[in-house]
């Protein structure tokens, strides 16, 4: 990667010089944006890991529908913060609180107004392209810790909300200059802002709903309902591992070398921790080496991190990961005695350890208060938990949040769909 953005540097420049002799300043300017478009794509590419971890870890006959809810949650985060979320969650001069722009992204006036956009540090449609991406993230969390049970309409008017609303007006408290930002709390790339929100959806969501039919017995006793393709699973985890370097590099809003290469550093020794972690942890409780624990592993280890991988030491972030993989396994089993039916673990590693990693900033970074980080875990817990309560519920009343238990026991690819994604062979005999 480094030799990459050395050409990748190399080249812009030279080319510019080439064209008209321009200064350095504007070639930086070039070569951060670049920086931050390429971190675009590979958030984007998080998306396929999502559909596939989700896929992996849950059963066969609910494929087609868990694929459709991932591929529609792009579209629909996408558009909903272009129309309003990006002007809710960045809406200049305002009392803190809640502000909004205006409906829709606009061409700033003249070239002039786009290169000198955020201080002239990246354009306008950068910034926007770029965030939009952790927008959509946020619904997809959801996605996995209902999954195999929710209407797909229900769903998909949820994540429009949430994404539209919730998520933009949480999110202008720090990264849109509102009162936590003036309080000093910090998220670097979202361990809250993000993935906290997200799991604060995803912990109302699967209460509401129950559990999946057949997990728990009726004397309390948990019945595994085994994901059906492991290796799907496995595929999911290294695309978001591989994404994750766009979610937190590019989050460094720039491309200067130093902090990007710290945040690259953070960000793997975190995830390789939490490996280590989820699989110690997993395998004294269960006496087996389990790879569903373990695949969570480095999941939690990355959202651990990202609160504070700019500002958390290597060595710190070792730690900060280790633990967040020791707390998605006990998050994990604790959840499942609650009966609070989670299929892919998406609670444990979003909500739980993101909160653990908001929290680490104030005990790894002398420069941010611990109160502080905690006020803020807080006051996004008490928003999230009523907003999404509250969408759920209304979309509950008027039509229903979870499928027939026809649709359930059949799956949802032929109840809701009427598909399969795994068509049979059909057997032909010669009379």
């Amino acid at each position: 990667m480094r030799n990459i953005l050395i050409v990748l540097s190399t080249g812009i420049i030279s080319t510019l010089m080439a064209e008209g002799e321009p200064s350095v300043a504007d070639a930086i300017f070039t070569v951060n944006n670049t920086w931050m478009l390429v971190s675009t794509f590979l958030v984007f590419i998080m998306h396929l890991g999502f559909s596939a971890l989700e896929t992996g870890l849950t059963q066969s006959k609910n494929t087609v529908n868990i694929l459709f809810k991932n591929v529609a949650i792009i579209a629909i985060g996408i558009l909903s913060y272009a129309f309003c979320g990006f002007n809710l969650m960045y809406p200049g001069d305002f009392n803190g609180y809640f502000g909004f722009a205006g409906l829709g992204i606009k061409s700033p006036a003249g070239n002039a107004g786009l290169i000198d956009y955020a201080g002239g540090a990246y354009t306008y449609f950068t910034d926007f392209i770029f965030q939009a991406m952790f927008a959509a993230t946020a619904a997809t969390i959801v996605s996995g810790a209902v999954a195999e049970r929710i209407k797909l309409s229900s769903f998909l008017i949820f994540s429009l909300v949430y994404v539209a609303l919730i998520y933009p007006i949480a999110g202008s408290w720090k990264w849109g200059g509102g009162w936590l930002d003036e309080k000093g709390f910090y998220d670097f790339a979202g361990s809250t802002l993000v993935h906290g929100v997200g799991g604060w959806a995803a912990l109302v969501g699967a209460w509401m709903l129950g559990p999946r039919i057949g997990k728990y017995g009726k004397n309390g006793n948990i019945k595994p309902i085994k994901g059906h393709n492991m290796p799907l699973a496995s595929i999911g985890v290294f695309l978001l591992w591989f994404g994750w370097y766009g979610f937190n590099g590019g989050s460094v809003l720039s491309a200067d070398p130093g902090n990007v290469s710290l945040v690259f550093v953070t960000t793997t020794l975190a995830a390789a921790a939490g490996v280590m972690g989820a699989m110690i942890t997993s395998w004294v409780i269960s006496k087996k080496p389990d790879l569903s624990m373990i695949l969570n592993g480095p999941l939690a280890g990355l959202v651990g991190i990202t609160a504070g991988a700019d500002v958390i030491s290597p060595m710190n972030s070792i730690i900060v990961g280790f633990i967040a993989g020791i707390i998605v396994v006990f998050s994990v089993i604790q959840l499942d005695k609650l009966k609070i039916d989670d299929p892919v673990g998406a609670i444990s590693v979003h909500l739980i350890c993101g909160i653990w990693g908001t929290i680490a900033v104030g005990l790894f970074s002398a420069n941010h208060s611990l109160t502080t980080q905690i006020i803020g875990v807080l006051s996004y817990g008490v928003f999230c938990l009523i907003g999404s309560l509250i969408v759920f519920s209304l979309i509950k009343s008027l039509i229903g949040l979870r499928v027939t238990e026809e649709e359930e026991i059949i799956g949802l690819d032929i109840g809701e769909h009427e598909m399969e994604s795994y068509a049979g062979f059909e057997i032909f005999t010669v009379e």
